[in-house]
Protein backbone atom coordinates (compact mmCIF):
# COMPACT_ATOMS: atom_id res chain seq x y z
CA UNK A 1 0.00 0.00 0.00
CA UNK A 2 2.76 2.62 0.79
CA UNK A 3 3.48 4.74 -2.30
CA UNK A 4 0.56 3.57 -3.58
CA UNK A 5 -2.72 5.85 -4.05
CA UNK A 6 -6.16 4.46 -2.53
CA UNK A 7 -8.97 4.89 -4.11
CA UNK A 8 -12.48 4.73 -2.14
CA UNK A 9 -15.91 6.79 -1.89
CA UNK A 10 -14.08 8.99 0.11
CA UNK A 11 -11.09 9.79 -1.41
CA UNK A 12 -11.13 12.33 -4.27
CA UNK A 13 -10.98 10.87 -7.97
CA UNK A 14 -7.49 10.56 -8.07
CA UNK A 15 -7.07 8.92 -5.04
CA UNK A 16 -4.64 9.98 -1.50
CA UNK A 17 -1.12 8.84 -1.47
CA UNK A 18 -0.15 6.65 1.24
CA UNK A 19 3.12 7.20 2.63
CA UNK A 20 1.94 6.15 6.26
CA UNK A 21 0.11 2.92 7.40
CA UNK A 22 -1.52 2.62 10.50
CA UNK A 23 -1.17 -0.96 12.34
CA UNK A 24 -3.62 -2.76 15.28
CA UNK A 25 -4.04 -5.81 16.41
CA UNK A 26 -7.20 -7.83 15.14
CA UNK A 27 -10.10 -7.82 16.84
CA UNK A 28 -13.19 -10.24 17.47
CA UNK A 29 -16.41 -8.26 17.20
CA UNK A 30 -19.54 -8.88 18.34
CA UNK A 31 -21.68 -5.62 17.59
CA UNK A 32 -20.82 -3.02 15.34
CA UNK A 33 -22.20 0.74 16.34
CA UNK A 34 -21.72 4.30 15.14
CA UNK A 35 -21.60 6.98 16.95
CA UNK A 36 -21.03 11.04 16.84
CA UNK A 37 -21.57 14.23 17.40
CA UNK A 38 -22.00 17.32 14.44
CA UNK A 39 -24.13 20.11 13.76
CA UNK A 40 -27.82 20.17 12.76
CA UNK A 41 -27.35 23.26 10.34
CA UNK A 42 -31.63 23.25 9.23
CA UNK A 43 -31.90 22.60 13.61
CA UNK A 44 -29.34 25.10 14.27
CA UNK A 45 -28.46 22.39 16.77
CA UNK A 46 -25.80 19.94 17.70
CA UNK A 47 -27.04 16.33 17.41
CA UNK A 48 -25.81 12.96 19.02
CA UNK A 49 -25.77 10.11 16.44
CA UNK A 50 -26.15 6.56 16.93
CA UNK A 51 -26.53 3.31 15.33
CA UNK A 52 -26.58 -0.22 16.06
CA UNK A 53 -25.39 -0.45 12.41
CA UNK A 54 -21.45 0.64 12.17
CA UNK A 55 -19.00 0.59 9.96
CA UNK A 56 -19.63 0.91 6.09
CA UNK A 57 -23.29 -0.96 6.56
CA UNK A 58 -24.36 3.19 8.02
CA UNK A 59 -23.59 4.45 4.84
CA UNK A 60 -26.76 2.03 3.27
CA UNK A 61 -29.09 2.04 6.58
CA UNK A 62 -29.19 6.02 7.27
CA UNK A 63 -32.84 4.98 8.45
CA UNK A 64 -31.40 3.60 11.23
CA UNK A 65 -29.21 6.35 12.56
CA UNK A 66 -31.18 7.93 15.62
CA UNK A 67 -30.80 11.53 16.38
CA UNK A 68 -30.90 13.03 19.33
CA UNK A 69 -30.27 17.27 19.18
CA UNK A 70 -29.36 19.02 22.55
CA UNK A 71 -28.00 22.28 23.97
CA UNK A 72 -24.31 22.61 24.54
CA UNK A 73 -25.28 24.82 27.57
CA UNK A 74 -27.19 21.18 28.88
CA UNK A 75 -25.51 18.59 27.13
CA UNK A 76 -27.31 15.24 26.83
CA UNK A 77 -29.72 14.91 29.29
CA UNK A 78 -31.11 11.59 31.30
CA UNK A 79 -34.08 10.77 28.73
CA UNK A 80 -31.71 10.86 25.82
CA UNK A 81 -29.51 8.29 27.80
CA UNK A 82 -32.28 6.31 28.42
CA UNK A 83 -33.70 6.97 25.11
CA UNK A 84 -29.77 5.63 23.73
CA UNK A 85 -30.45 2.28 26.09
CA UNK A 86 -33.93 1.37 24.91
CA UNK A 87 -33.64 1.72 21.00
CA UNK A 88 -30.12 -0.10 21.20
CA UNK A 89 -31.14 -2.74 23.98
CA UNK A 90 -27.93 -1.96 26.20
CA UNK A 91 -28.36 -3.13 29.28
CA UNK A 92 -26.98 -1.25 32.72
CA UNK A 93 -23.76 -2.75 32.83
CA UNK A 94 -23.28 -1.51 29.50
CA UNK A 95 -24.74 2.27 29.57
CA UNK A 96 -22.00 2.49 32.49
CA UNK A 97 -19.71 1.91 30.21
CA UNK A 98 -20.92 4.48 27.21
CA UNK A 99 -22.95 7.56 29.20
CA UNK A 100 -19.40 8.73 30.06
CA UNK A 101 -17.98 8.06 26.65
CA UNK A 102 -20.90 10.07 25.24
CA UNK A 103 -20.20 12.97 27.82
CA UNK A 104 -16.55 13.30 27.15
CA UNK A 105 -17.28 13.18 23.17
CA UNK A 106 -19.66 16.34 24.38
CA UNK A 107 -17.14 18.02 26.08
CA UNK A 108 -14.63 17.63 23.88
CA UNK A 109 -16.96 18.88 21.29
CA UNK A 110 -17.31 22.05 22.64
CA UNK A 111 -13.87 22.78 23.77
CA UNK A 112 -12.27 22.16 21.01
CA UNK A 113 -14.53 23.50 18.48
CA UNK A 114 -15.35 20.30 16.53
CA UNK A 115 -17.78 20.13 14.03
CA UNK A 116 -17.69 16.49 13.90
CA UNK A 117 -16.77 13.67 16.25
CA UNK A 118 -17.53 10.71 14.62
CA UNK A 119 -16.50 6.86 16.26
CA UNK A 120 -17.23 4.49 13.49
CA UNK A 121 -17.17 1.29 14.25
CA UNK A 122 -17.49 1.53 17.98
CA UNK A 123 -17.51 -2.35 18.51
CA UNK A 124 -18.59 -4.20 21.09
CA UNK A 125 -16.22 -7.80 21.75
CA UNK A 126 -17.38 -11.22 22.70
CA UNK A 127 -16.15 -10.33 25.82
CA UNK A 128 -18.42 -6.94 26.32
CA UNK A 129 -16.01 -5.10 26.07
CA UNK A 130 -16.31 -1.59 23.95
CA UNK A 131 -12.96 -0.67 21.43
CA UNK A 132 -13.19 2.33 18.99
CA UNK A 133 -11.47 1.08 16.17
CA UNK A 134 -11.61 4.11 13.62
CA UNK A 135 -12.20 7.94 14.61
CA UNK A 136 -12.72 11.35 12.49
CA UNK A 137 -12.52 14.43 13.62
CA UNK A 138 -13.36 17.81 12.38
CA UNK A 139 -12.52 21.14 13.83
CA UNK A 140 -13.78 24.58 12.91
CA UNK A 141 -11.44 26.75 10.87
CA UNK A 142 -12.81 29.78 12.36
CA UNK A 143 -11.51 28.39 15.71
CA UNK A 144 -7.68 28.10 14.61
CA UNK A 145 -6.72 31.33 16.96
CA UNK A 146 -8.37 29.62 19.66
CA UNK A 147 -7.08 26.10 19.21
CA UNK A 148 -3.35 26.43 18.30
CA UNK A 149 -2.29 23.13 19.68
CA UNK A 150 -4.98 20.89 17.72
CA UNK A 151 -3.93 22.78 13.83
CA UNK A 152 -0.79 22.74 14.24
CA UNK A 153 -0.73 18.71 14.24
CA UNK A 154 -2.21 19.24 10.51
CA UNK A 155 0.55 17.26 8.35
CA UNK A 156 0.74 19.43 5.06
CA UNK A 157 2.17 18.89 1.70
CA UNK A 158 5.42 21.24 0.15
CA UNK A 159 2.36 23.16 -1.62
CA UNK A 160 0.00 23.35 1.64
CA UNK A 161 3.19 24.13 3.57
CA UNK A 162 3.93 27.52 1.63
CA UNK A 163 -0.08 28.44 1.86
CA UNK A 164 0.18 28.12 5.29
CA UNK A 165 3.29 29.88 5.79
CA UNK A 166 2.29 32.83 3.31
CA UNK A 167 -1.34 32.76 5.31
CA UNK A 168 -0.16 33.88 8.51
CA UNK A 169 2.28 37.22 7.12
CA UNK A 170 -1.07 38.19 5.29
CA UNK A 171 0.04 37.24 2.25
CA UNK A 172 -2.95 35.63 -0.50
CA UNK A 173 -0.78 32.40 -2.17
CA UNK A 174 -2.32 29.50 -4.42
CA UNK A 175 0.62 27.32 -6.34
CA UNK A 176 -0.38 27.52 -9.76
CA UNK A 177 1.72 25.27 -12.89
CA UNK A 178 3.21 27.47 -14.39
CA UNK A 179 6.77 28.42 -14.32
CA UNK A 180 6.46 32.79 -14.16
CA UNK A 181 6.52 33.85 -10.19
CA UNK A 182 4.51 36.67 -9.56
CA UNK A 183 4.36 39.12 -6.77
CA UNK A 184 1.28 41.65 -6.65
CA UNK A 185 -0.64 43.85 -4.26
CA UNK A 186 -4.12 43.14 -4.78
CA UNK A 187 -6.27 40.31 -5.38
CA UNK A 188 -7.46 41.80 -8.49
CA UNK A 189 -4.57 42.83 -10.13
CA UNK A 190 -3.29 39.51 -9.37
CA UNK A 191 -6.13 37.62 -11.45
CA UNK A 192 -5.47 40.54 -14.20
CA UNK A 193 -1.89 39.61 -14.21
CA UNK A 194 -1.83 36.07 -14.58
CA UNK A 195 -4.53 36.64 -17.45
CA UNK A 196 -2.10 38.64 -19.31
CA UNK A 197 0.72 36.52 -18.97
CA UNK A 198 -1.43 34.19 -20.50
CA UNK A 199 -2.45 35.89 -23.15
CA UNK A 200 1.39 36.13 -24.28
CA UNK A 201 1.74 32.68 -24.23
CA UNK A 202 3.28 32.07 -20.19
CA UNK A 203 1.78 30.31 -17.41
CA UNK A 204 2.03 31.98 -13.93
CA UNK A 205 3.52 29.48 -10.96
CA UNK A 206 2.00 30.58 -8.58
CA UNK A 207 -1.01 33.81 -6.77
CA UNK A 208 0.90 35.90 -4.64
CA UNK A 209 -0.99 38.65 -3.26
CA UNK A 210 1.07 40.86 -0.93
CA UNK A 211 -1.89 42.66 0.60
CA UNK A 212 -2.45 46.35 1.38
CA UNK A 213 -0.60 45.93 4.67
CA UNK A 214 2.91 44.65 3.35
CA UNK A 215 5.98 45.45 5.06
CA UNK A 216 9.68 44.57 4.18
CA UNK A 217 9.33 41.54 6.34
CA UNK A 218 5.99 40.03 4.20
CA UNK A 219 8.22 40.85 0.73
CA UNK A 220 10.88 38.79 2.39
CA UNK A 221 9.13 36.30 2.68
CA UNK A 222 7.36 35.89 -0.67
CA UNK A 223 10.85 36.15 -2.04
CA UNK A 224 11.60 33.43 -0.12
CA UNK A 225 8.57 31.38 -0.85
CA UNK A 226 9.76 32.06 -4.71
CA UNK A 227 13.05 31.30 -4.32
CA UNK A 228 12.14 27.79 -2.75
CA UNK A 229 9.88 26.88 -6.34
CA UNK A 230 12.48 25.15 -8.53
CA UNK A 231 10.04 25.88 -11.30
CA UNK A 232 9.76 29.34 -11.55
CA UNK A 233 12.05 30.41 -14.69
CA UNK A 234 11.28 34.31 -13.94
CA UNK A 235 9.50 36.52 -11.80
CA UNK A 236 7.46 39.22 -12.42
CA UNK A 237 6.87 42.26 -9.94
CA UNK A 238 3.58 44.12 -10.23
CA UNK A 239 2.87 47.00 -7.53
CA UNK A 240 0.36 49.57 -7.93
CA UNK A 241 1.48 51.45 -5.29
CA UNK A 242 -1.01 53.33 -2.84
CA UNK A 243 -0.88 52.29 1.01
CA UNK A 244 2.06 50.21 -0.21
CA UNK A 245 4.74 52.91 -1.28
CA UNK A 246 6.47 52.11 -4.53
CA UNK A 247 10.21 53.25 -2.58
CA UNK A 248 9.75 50.45 0.06
CA UNK A 249 8.88 47.78 -2.33
CA UNK A 250 12.20 48.97 -4.27
CA UNK A 251 14.28 49.00 -0.31
CA UNK A 252 12.51 45.44 -0.19
CA UNK A 253 13.36 44.50 -3.97
CA UNK A 254 17.01 45.62 -3.25
CA UNK A 255 17.63 44.07 0.28
CA UNK A 256 16.63 40.72 -1.31
CA UNK A 257 19.02 40.99 -4.22
CA UNK A 258 21.21 41.62 -1.49
CA UNK A 259 20.38 38.31 0.62
CA UNK A 260 20.52 36.12 -2.52
CA UNK A 261 23.49 37.61 -3.96
CA UNK A 262 22.03 38.95 -6.95
CA UNK A 263 19.07 37.56 -8.87
CA UNK A 264 20.03 34.20 -10.60
CA UNK A 265 16.57 34.33 -13.21
CA UNK A 266 15.00 37.16 -14.92
CA UNK A 267 12.90 39.59 -12.43
CA UNK A 268 10.67 42.21 -14.61
CA UNK A 269 9.23 45.07 -11.63
CA UNK A 270 6.77 46.74 -12.74
CA UNK A 271 6.02 50.04 -10.35
CA UNK A 272 3.03 52.88 -10.63
CA UNK A 273 1.37 55.26 -8.15
CA UNK A 274 2.97 56.79 -4.56
CA UNK A 275 6.35 57.57 -4.77
CA UNK A 276 6.77 55.09 -8.26
CA UNK A 277 9.06 57.89 -9.73
CA UNK A 278 11.55 57.71 -6.45
CA UNK A 279 11.10 53.66 -6.32
CA UNK A 280 12.27 53.28 -9.59
CA UNK A 281 15.44 55.66 -9.12
CA UNK A 282 16.71 53.71 -6.41
CA UNK A 283 16.48 50.54 -8.54
CA UNK A 284 18.30 51.98 -11.14
CA UNK A 285 21.15 52.94 -8.92
CA UNK A 286 21.61 49.74 -7.32
CA UNK A 287 22.12 48.29 -10.72
CA UNK A 288 21.00 44.98 -9.84
CA UNK A 289 22.04 41.72 -12.64
CA UNK A 290 19.00 40.43 -14.20
CA UNK A 291 16.38 42.33 -13.07
CA UNK A 292 14.50 45.11 -15.80
CA UNK A 293 12.29 47.82 -14.79
CA UNK A 294 8.95 48.75 -16.59
CA UNK A 295 6.67 50.66 -16.02
CA UNK A 296 4.00 49.57 -18.94
CA UNK A 297 1.97 46.41 -17.01
CA UNK A 298 1.76 44.90 -20.64
CA UNK A 299 4.90 45.47 -21.81
CA UNK A 300 6.31 44.05 -18.59
CA UNK A 301 4.24 41.00 -18.83
CA UNK A 302 5.50 40.82 -22.30
CA UNK A 303 8.74 41.04 -21.27
CA UNK A 304 8.89 38.16 -18.61
CA UNK A 305 6.89 35.62 -20.69
CA UNK A 306 9.63 36.37 -23.26
CA UNK A 307 12.79 36.18 -20.49
CA UNK A 308 11.19 32.75 -19.74
CA UNK A 309 10.82 30.90 -22.96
Amino acid sequence: MLGYHLTTKQTPSGGLLVNKLYIYKAVDIAREFYLAVTFDREQYSPVLLISGDGGVDIESNMDKLHRFWFRLSEGVSPEIIASIQTLLHFNFHEMDILRPLIYQMIILFQEKDATLIELNPLVQTPAGDFVCLDAKFNFDNAAKFRQDEIFSLAERSQEEEEEHDAARLGLSYVRLDGNIGNIVNGAGLAMATNDLIGVYGGKSANFLDIGGGATKGTLSKAFEILKKDARIRGILINIYGGIVRCDMIAESIIAAAAELGGFDIPVVVRLQGTNSDKALEMISKADLDNLTVDADFESAARMIVHLTT
